[in-house]
């Protein structure tokens, strides 16, 4: 068509895809907390999990997480590594919680190993949840939602929050704004008084 080579653009004809918004699994710090106390057959299963409510990082990058990645700047330790999504390289500061959640330390090799996706971790992860008291449908993706929502829930900027987690924009992270009714409704009351 640009070329001329035919007389209609046949891309008019197609309409676009309208995005739907699906509800995102998440788990407040108490239900953390639940399963942080409820024990899980699965040690490597619980511990990465729980990485993941602590840093946002999906299975994948977790899963493929090596010790050569891990360094310490400034007291801190900070994981190094190209996300498996995107092939970005992303600089991850983590909390002395996350990192006693990796385990023995080492020079190399996979931190979570032998963690591996298949069926037995998904049906363990549901009954882990359903021991902890928790009734909500529980994936592994859902410490990630859990890590977004529990920042934005305690006041870190969309902008951080977006970078945190590794997206290129920072309107992919607004979905997880917009599930949290409690900033919805302090933001509401932040209206000041008009003297009626």
């Amino acid at each position: 068509f640009s070329k001329g080579v035919i007389n209609k653009n046949p891309l008019q004809q197609v309409k676009v895809i309208k995005y739907e918004a699906t509800e995102r699994t998440y788990l407040t710090i108490e239900e953390v907390r639940a399963l942080v106390k409820t024990d899980c057959r699965y040690s490597i299963l619980k511990r990465a999990f729980l990485f993941s409510c602590l840093t946002g990082l999906r299975l994948s990058d977790i899963n493929k997480l090596d010790w050569s990645q891990v360094s310490q700047l400034e007291g801190v330790h900070r994981i190094t590594f190209n996300q498996q999504k995107t092939g970005t390289l992303q600089y991850l500061d983590i909390t002395p919680q996350a990192f006693a959640l990796m385990g023995d330390i080492a020079t190399e090799g996979r931190v979570f190993n032998p963690l591996k996706y298949s069926a037995y971790m998904n049906i363990e992860l549901t009954r882990w949840t359903t021991a902890a008291g928790i009734t909500k449908h529980v994936t592994f993706h859902a410490g990630r939602h859990t890590f977004a929502v529990s920042l934005l829930s305690n006041g870190v900027d969309i902008y951080t929050v977006s970078k945190l987690i590794g997206h290129s924009e920072v309107k992919t992270t607004q979905i997880y704004a917009d599930i949290i009714d409690s900033v919805r409704k302090d933001a509401m009351h932040k209206i000041p008084d008009i003297g009626l």
